[in-house]
């Protein structure tokens, strides 16, 4: 089995791992309200997904 014969330093171990990151998540904007939303979710703002009411949302 192949082992390293050299420790790999922290700055090359760095580099190697600058592209794993956490991605930003995408937002659409509610049909209904405009307000931003998460895709393929209820929007939290109106309760409406795919142009009908599925979730009864009170206001305070």
């Amino acid at each position: 089995m192949a082992v390293p014969k050299r420790r790999q330093s922290k700055q090359r171990q760095r580099k190697r791992r600058t592209h794993v990151k956490a991605a930003m998540p995408a937002f659409n904007a509610c049909p209904q309200c405009g307000d931003p939303h998460l895709p393929h979710r209820v929007c939290a703002n109106c309760g409406y997904y795919r142009k009908e009411q599925r979730v009864e949302v009170s206001e305070f």
